[in-house]
């Protein structure tokens, strides 16, 4: 019965909800129910005991009794919940990672931007380092400082994350580039550019919200170790894999972005439709 009822709803919620809301949430619901609830830091490897909690949750006697429809209930509203939660938790995520901090985090932002600019060298310099360091026959730390330098921007941080600093670089390159500013320009972006643009900058989108639902999960999994810790280890590599998708899906977004805009304006001064050549935003 249970097979039938993840069936029939994948057939009626759309997939990305499906595989990426209410299935990480029944997971863990499930690890919370039994690893936190039932085994503990005491029991943490006794599989049979899982098993038997498992079985006992899903075993409703041949049908559904009073019994067997609130157990479901019990089990379907973490779950339900934790689906609709997680994209608001998501959402912060995205907003702190894009520089948006609340009044109340900015003591700490400020904090983080002074240690990240501590921690600054020139991808110039990193450069340089790097040739030293191959001279010397040092090539794993050559290697990761031409990694480091990759990844460096050229200016120096201004912000608690390396996103945001992404953000306004892209922001910066497009105003010089086209003369008009992201924020304004979005909402005409989206509605006027051809369907390929379209389709290339909601795909960079999802895959951010992907990423910062991922960390946010790996959030939830990391906490439950204080009750189970087999499931920090889970939350640290999951944070470690969202976050590194994170900074993939921040470079795509603005490439995207960046390309999408210098189309659309490079085609509105060709245009002949549009009189003495001046753009249309």
């Amino acid at each position: 019965m249970g097979l039938g009822l993840l069936i029939e709803l994948q057939k009626r919620i759309p997939d990305g909800w499906f595989l990426r809301r209410l299935l990480p949430a029944a997971l863990f619901v499930v690890v919370a129910l039994v690893g936190g609830g039932q085994l503990g830091q005491r029991n943490w490897n006794d599989i049979a005991l899982a098993q038997e909690r498992i079985a006992d949750a899903l075993r409703l006697g041949g049908g559904l009794t009073a019994d067997g429809i609130a157990s479901l209930v019990l089990v379907a509203v973490p779950v339900v919940g934790a689906a609709f939660a997680v994209p608001y938790a998501a959402a912060a995520i995205g907003a702190l990672a894009s520089g948006a901090w609340p009044w109340w985090l900015m003591p700490l932002g400020r904090r983080l931007t002074a240690w990240r600019v501590r921690r600054w060298v020139p991808p110039a310099e990193l450069g340089r380092q790097a040739v030293r360091a191959r001279d010397d026959g040092k090539e794993l730390r050559a290697a990761r400082l031409d990694a480091r330098r990759a990844r460096t921007e050229e200016a120096e941080p201004g912000s608690p994350t390396w996103s945001s600093d992404r953000f306004r670089t892209t922001e910066t390159r497009v105003r010089a580039q086209t003369g008009d500013d992201i924020a304004s320009g979005w909402t005409t972006l989206l509605l006027a550019a051809p369907d390929a643009s379209r389709a290339a900058l909601a795909e960079a989108r999802d895959a951010y919200d992907a990423a910062c639902e991922g960390l946010a999960w790996s959030t939830a999994f990391t906490l439950l170790g204080i009750w189970w810790w087999p499931a920090a280890p889970v939350g640290i590599v999951l944070g470690l894999a969202s976050w590194r998708g994170l900074r993939h899906a921040v470079e795509a977004l603005c490439r995207t972005t960046e390309a999408a805009l210098t189309l659309q304006r490079t085609e509105q001064h060709t245009d002949p439709h549009t009189g003495d050549g001046n753009p249309g935003i």
